[in-house]
């Protein structure tokens, strides 16, 4: 008869010393340091704090081959356009111990608040449609122009009530509110200073909700970084969502 040989802590399971949660977990763990094996990164989360005026970020991720064996990358892409991962003379391939890296640039030309990007990793034996690890790269972009809300609604048929647009500058100066304009002549807007350079409201009133309309509100102000420079809010004329009180 083979008798197997327990490790002494995991004896304390068959000792009915811990409870059966502790059980699940101390063999979950085990799987998991087992599996622990092959190429692995350092961290696959990076945060980044971004200035209000920087146009790029990068980030670079870290791994090493864990294993006895050779391994590859069979290959990695970043899930946006915005993005651009790359890896040092594009080696793929890693023999025990060997360290890589994959490098992470990001355009942050159309981005502001808090964003989360990722970078999508498949290994050797790993089917198209589901990579072993998931890089992500989570961005902290002060945001100089806070627009509240971005979506005005009415539903069809309903009350044609002004909505109130409020735009407050987050900035260490000011920024003004140049101009506002509207793709859609169903909506009417009326733009009033709060406070000059920190505090402005809109408000915009349909002429009547009798179809479906879309118009773009188009706010421009006077802020030296592009990106921040003008916003959009969109207004709806459309039926209600079933459930939903309007």
């Amino acid at each position: 008869m083979i008798r197997l040989r327990i490790p002494l802590f995991l004896q304390f399971l068959y000792d009915g010393k811990i409870t059966i949660l502790l059980q699940s977990l101390c063999f979950i763990w085990l799987a998991t340091w087992a599996r622990a094996d092959g190429i692995a990164f350092d961290n696959i989360l990076h945060e980044l704090k971004i200035p209000a005026d920087a146009k790029t970020a990068t980030t670079s991720f870290s791994f090493r081959n864990r294993g006895g064996k050779p391994s590859k990358i069979r290959k990695f892409h970043a899930s946006c356009a915005c993005m651009k991962a790359s890896m040092a003379n594009d080696q793929l391939a890693y023999a025990p111990g060997e360290h890589g890296a994959i490098q992470v640039d990001i355009d942050l030309s159309n981005l502001a608040g808090k964003v989360e990007k990722a970078v999508l990793v498949f290994l050797e034996d790993d089917p198209d449609s589901r990579p072993s690890i998931t890089l992500l790269v989570r961005l902290e972009i002060p945001m100089i122009v806070v627009v509240e809300p971005k979506t005005l609604i009415w539903p069809i048929d309903g009350d044609a009530h002004t909505k109130t647009i409020q735009i407050r500058m987050n900035h260490s100066q000011p920024v003004h509110v140049t101009a506002v304009g509207c793709s859609s002549d169903v909506y009417t807007h009326k733009l009033r200073t709060i406070e000059a350079g920190k505090h402005y409201e809109i408000d915009v009133t349909p002429r009547d909700t009798r179809s479906m309309t879309l118009g773009v509100l188009r706010i421009e102000t006077d802020c030296e970084i592009s990106r921040h420079s003008s916003q959009q809010v969109f207004a709806l004329c459309r039926r209600p969502d079933p459930g939903k009180t309007q």
